[in-house]
């Protein structure tokens, strides 16, 4: 679908569009729902969830405010996806990418991997599809917040030192060093699974990629204190009816969500809407990084596939590679000069 394409459907959906639509309504499809309960009393969140939506973090400039899609323009993209991905075929596309490249209409495409060419379709999952235009909810033009005149410099200084080789592992990413892709993870449709378990005291959080594993106790005992900071913070459990709301802070000044990192508070919702569904809500607050708070909802599927082991491992043989490698690099520039 080009961009005319889209431009008309939004003037006829312009008398549909809810000025003052909220986060709530999109939860709005589970009202009526209740969980099952375990032994315990407490909603039954146990299981395998798939976090496949296609729907992108922040809504594409193409669809301005149109929170959803017609469902021609669904079909379309459908479409266009089929076309590109169907049978394991072409390049990987990632993330928030899938949707990307589905809304233009294209008729090819080139992942970001190109360059080395070491993924295809055929290493990602089924994504899911949903006629939402952005998981991002608050605000409500469903872009992220603007962020801050330190935060805009810091990302700039961040910038100068990339494409430089590596004098040693901290000069690389957290994923790529394999200690984590950051909380919350949004990398749809790659490893983008979690087993939850409860106990009447705690509940616990594994995250197939990186194999991360969050235990989360419910007793109401305070955080820990400031000057203890961890990569994945201080997460402190409560149920509000059947939502379990979870409050996520002191994280290391080494973590990194969008530019985010001590000054992050991370306040998520987990609710089951659906037999095969749950919603997972998110609001996320650091006013060094962000102008305001926003809020996202990403739908999670229930699955009976099995999660497996992500083997990473900090310290592993590619990051040996990789130093190796620009250790090289300089001694056969100082050769040359």
């Amino acid at each position: 679908m080009n961009k005319s394409d889209f431009g008309l459907a939004r003037v006829a959906l312009a008398g549909l569009v809810l000025v003052g639509w909220l986060p709530s309504l999109v939860l709005a499809q589970g009202d009526g729902y209740s969980p099952p309960r375990n032994l315990y009393g407490q909603p039954d969140l146990q299981g395998i969830w798939g976090s496949n939506s296609i729907t992108p973090l922040e809504r594409p400039d193409v669809l301005v405010d149109q929170t959803t899609l017609i469902s021609e323009e669904l079909a379309r993209v459908e479409a266009t996806a089929e076309a590109l991905f169907a049978l394991d075929a072409g390049d990987a596309a990632f993330g928030d990418q899938f949707f990307n490249v589905a809304i233009s209409d294209a008729d090819s495409f080139t992942s970001s991997d190109g360059g080395t060419g070491n993924y295809n379709q055929f290493w990602l999952v089924e994504r899911d599809f949903n006629n939402r235009t952005s998981l991002i909810v608050d605000p409500v033009n469903g872009r992220l917040s603007a962020t801050t005149l330190a935060a805009k410099a810091a990302h700039t200084l961040a910038r100068r030192g990339r494409g430089q080789p590596a004098a040693w592992t901290e000069d690389r990413g957290l994923s790529e060093r394999c200690i984590t892709f950051g909380l919350p993870n949004l990398l749809a449709g790659y490893n983008s699974y979690y087993q939850i378990f409860q106990t009447p005291a705690y509940v616990v959080i594994e995250q197939e990629l990186i194999h991360t594993t969050r235990i989360i106790p419910l007793d109401g005992r305070p955080h820990v204190s400031e000057e203890i900071r961890q990569w994945h913070g201080d997460s402190r459990g409560r149920w509000e009816g059947d939502t379990l709301v979870v409050v996520t802070k002191q994280f290391s000044p080494q973590s990194n969500f969008r530019g985010a990192r001590e000054h992050l508070v991370l306040v998520e919702r987990f609710t089951r809407v659906a037999d095969d569904e749950m919603h997972y809500e998110f609001t996320v607050s650091d006013s060094t990084t962000w102008e305001q708070t926003w809020t996202a909802v990403v739908p999670w599927k229930r699955t009976t596939d099995p999660m497996f082991e992500y083997a990473c491992h900090e310290g592993n043989i590619g990051m040996e590679g990789i130093l190796a490698g620009a250790r090289s690099e300089e001694v056969s520039s100082s050769e040359r000069r």
